[in-house]
């Protein structure tokens, strides 16, 4: 089934990262397969197939704002970890702590096969 949980995982992470791209709440989305992001031309010749279930968010409000976006998720598992069949997000900043490179208003999320629309759903109340 690998074939098909990456396929899907890459798909809904490609909506996700477009519906979010502009929001209100959302200062950037970091996903190779929107063409904002500085290595799409490179991503795009190259990720045959879709570009990666994982993406990053930098949410606007700073560091407290991101965590309780990541409190208030129902869909979203709040873990660590890559490639699994369930979506996480994590505060990098926090499971890296202190001397981390990772801005703290950061999200990073790991796509699973969940319904896109459900995903969609849990990140617009949890940044409402």
């Amino acid at each position: 089934t690998l074939f098909l949980r990456v396929r899907r995982a890459c798909e809904s992470a490609l909506a996700i990262a477009q519906h979010f791209e502009g929001h209100a709440n959302v200062e950037a989305v970091i996903y190779p397969g929107l063409p904002s992001h500085p290595g799409h031309e490179i991503a795009r010749r190259q990720m045959d197939g879709g570009f990666g279930g994982m993406l990053c968010i930098q949410v606007k409000g700073g560091a407290e704002f991101a965590m309780r976006v990541v409190k208030r998720c129902k869909v979203f598992i709040r873990a660590t970890s890559l490639g699994g069949v369930e979506s996480l997000i994590e505060h990098r900043y926090t499971i890296e702590g202190e001397g981390s490179p990772v801005p703290k208003d950061w999200l990073r999320l790991s796509i699973g096969i969940e319904a896109v629309e459900d995903l969609i759903a849990d990140l617009e109340q949890a940044l409402g």
